[in-house]
């Protein structure tokens, strides 16, 4: 099927006569279980698409909305005709939603819009003294690292600059030589500039002027990986440490400024926790009860539906589900937390969903 193709285009707003033949629609036509609707112009766009558990009560809402600055009475001045299509489960709408607006990219939907571009991640750089750095995507470097994905590339290099200063790490040009203390050259004193403000304050080791040796350099990447990993806190406890001395010293404003590197900190790690839960834990087969016995089965690899089909009744269908799990689960599963752009959308989406629903765990079985 060819996608429609979205083109913003100056209209005049749906007729009342067009609108009261809409809801006579739904009214006509639509049921109260769960699915997916599309708004579309007179031209065929799709000028947004939404998602409910009762589609019926849910359609008709729009016609009810008593201002014309309300979300439904605009959406309603934009579209000519609704259509509907029903799926098994709340579940499988979400699902159905978000791979429309991704095919779409309906100009009034405004959540699930977001692309590579919107995202960010904190790369590791490779070289003798790596460095941390907040970019887009992976580049062609693939010896470098990389953490992520990210929402507020603002806020996650603010983050970045207070981890980099509590482990004193630099943040000068990628090709600046580096000069540390235990690789001098034979006969040749490295030269010792003040051209590193921060090596100067204090908030850099300074291994471009020969200010620390390799291990002591490394130490500080190890600690930042560490945190990174979510294996150890070290940088939050410096931080915390520093805040405590500064407010037994009455040193408030101090006190305060290390709070509020904290508070960055811990925000990134948060950030981290919930990226982690979804891609470590949702791996399973979930089943989930349908309307009318429409029961469906989705296998689920780091948080991504990876396919789905009708519950098995027979002995047969039991045994192809059993196959295609082993199929899809075997193999080595890889310990990095980074996620392709592309699926970012629906991991967040899944686990929004498990965090909503914790009992829903309890319908989901782990594949050996």
């Amino acid at each position: 099927m060819t996608a429609v193709r979205n083109v913003s285009r100056r209209r005049e707003p749906t007729s009342e006569a067009q609108i009261v033949a809409m809801k006579d629609a739904v009214r006509a036509g639509a049921a109260d279980r769960p699915g997916i609707y599309r708004m579309l112009s007179s031209t065929g766009e799709v000028v947004y698409v939404g998602k409910s558990k009762r589609v019926r009560s849910r359609l008709l809402s729009y016609f009810r909305c008593s201002y014309p600055e309300e979300k439904g009475a605009r959406i309603l001045r934009e579209a000519e005709t609704i259509d509907w299509e029903y799926t098994p489960s709340e579940f499988a709408a979400l699902l159905r939603e978000l791979r429309l607006i991704k095919t779409y990219r309906p100009r009034l939907n405004v959540a699930m819009k977001r692309d590579a571009t919107h995202y960010s991640f904190i790369k590791l750089t490779r070289g003798g003294a790596p460095k941390l750095m907040v970019v887009r995507g992976a580049s062609a470097d693939d010896a470098s690292v990389y953490y992520g994905p990210f929402v507020g590339a603002q806020r996650v290099g603010e983050a970045l600059r207070e981890l980099s200063d509590a482990l004193m790490l630099r943040d000068c040009k990628s090709d600046m030589k580096m000069h540390f203390s235990d690789q001098q050259e034979l006969f040749q004193i490295a030269p010792r500039t003040p051209g590193c403000i921060r090596y100067e304050i204090g908030k850099c080791l300074g291994p471009c002027v020969g200010g620390c040796s390799v291990s002591e350099y490394e130490g500080r990447v190890a600690m930042a990986r560490a945190f990174l990993d979510g294996s150890n806190d070290g940088p939050i406890e410096m931080l915390r440490a520093k805040m405590d001395e500064a407010s037994e010293s009455l040193m408030f404003e101090r006190a305060a400024s290390y709070r509020d590197k904290l508070g960055r900190l811990e925000a990134l790690r948060e950030q981290f926790g919930r990226l982690r839960f979804a891609v470590e834990k949702l791996s399973f087969m979930y089943t989930v009860k349908g309307y009318d016995g429409e029961d469906r089965v989705y296998l689920v690899k780091r948080g991504i539906v990876r396919a789905e089909l009708d519950k098995p009744r027979t002995s047969w269908q039991r045994e192809k589900l059993k196959r295609l799990a082993e199929e899809m689960f075997s193999g080595h599963e890889p310990t990095t937390t980074s996620v392709p752009t592309h699926e970012i959308d629906e991991l967040l989406l899944l686990s929004s969903w498990f965090r909503r629903f914790p009992a829903e765990m309890g319908r989901t079985k782990k594949v050996s």
